[in-house]
């Protein structure tokens, strides 16, 4: 019995019923261009937060005062654009390799892995651009993790079904954030949610068609195969994880130069441990937790929906 259908069975879960013309077509239709989104009057406004609580979690330290939690929301939202530029590093020379076997067919699927590559390239650009705008208005320098091509390549070297379901932790991830938190919240600077917003729409179709993508690769793969994948995508979250924790410290001295504040050690270890339990949730408890990327970690291999429930609190 083919063994894709045995894992459905045992799961009552099926595969998900997407295609190819229809995220193909749904693309066509949102067709954003960078250059309409960033430069000339469309101005990031740093009165307002760019990022909402739920990811920022700023209200918790009560030592800073609003101003000063507001220049670290400010500091989070670089970081946040920064770091999805950063994963698309990886994703987009990935979706290349998986559609260059393809490449000889004329139909949908070829199409639809090449507009999903020219569009994550299109997502780096504008981050790119995001960053270069806020770096001139900030005011001052915000370090961030890298360099991007040393993060690739480590991820890169993991099995390509590990990857794949990394790529789709990042989509659904995306989807997460935009609907639960971001869509409907009207205190956020109106140019930085603009880009958000725009992000999202395409990443919406690029998590059916790395859905679609991981079907095909686990398809391929032994059931052992399968049960490494989920490990091997367990190992790059937890390298991601330890960049997390950079990221934080980064944070807090982007933040001292900022605001000329200093800090006491309580105020210090109160700080990274609210802003690492924050990084934790943004980029890796809100993607693994996701149910539609719980329900494909389940078809992959038998066993991985208890599995990543059990481990995701950690990243709460």
């Amino acid at each position: 019995m083919n063994t894709t259908i045995e894992r459905t069975k045992d799961t009552n879960l099926g595969w998900p019923n997407y295609s190819y013309e229809a995220t193909l077509e749904a693309s066509d239709k949102i067709n954003w261009r960078v250059e309409d989104l960033i430069g000339g009057d469309k101005r990031l406004d740093f009165t307002k937060p760019f990022l909402p609580e739920s990811l920022a979690r700023c209200d918790a330290l009560h030592f800073l005062s609003a101003e000063e939690r507001l220049v670290l929301n400010q500091i989070r939202g670089h970081g946040y654009l920064y770091t999805f530029g950063l994963v698309e590093e990886f994703i987009l020379p990935f979706v290349l390799d998986h559609a260059r076997p393809l490449l000889r067919g004329n139909d949908a699927r070829v199409r639809a892995f090449l507009n999903f590559a020219s569009e994550e390239a299109k997502h780096i650009d504008l981050f790119k651009r995001f960053r270069a705008d806020f770096r001139n208005s900030f005011g001052s320098e915000c370090e961030v993790i890298g360099p991007p091509e040393a993060v690739a390549q480590a991820i890169l070297s993991k099995h390509p079904l590990a990857v794949a379901l990394v790529i789709l932790h990042i989509e659904w991830m995306t989807q997460r954030h935009y609907l639960d938190s971001v869509a409907d919240n009207h205190k956020l600077d109106p140019q930085f949610k603009s880009l958000l917003r725009h992000h999202w729409m395409e990443e919406s179709q690029h998590a059916k068609l790395d859905t679609l993508m991981v079907h095909a690769i686990s398809d391929s793969c032994s059931d052992q195969e399968r049960a490494n994948a989920i490990n091997g995508y367990l190992e790059i979250g937890g390298m991601l994880d330890g960049a997390m924790a950079q990221q934080a410290k980064f944070d807090l001295e982007s933040l001292k130069r900022a605001t000329g504040r200093a800090f006491t050690t309580e105020e210090t270890n109160r700080f990274l441990d609210i802003q690492q339990q924050g990084l934790r949730w943004t980029f890796l408890g809100s993607g693994m937790s996701h149910q539609n990327f719980l329900n494909t970690a389940e078809l992959v291999s038998a066993g991985s929906r208890a599995k990543l429930e059990e481990i995701a609190p950690i990243f709460s």
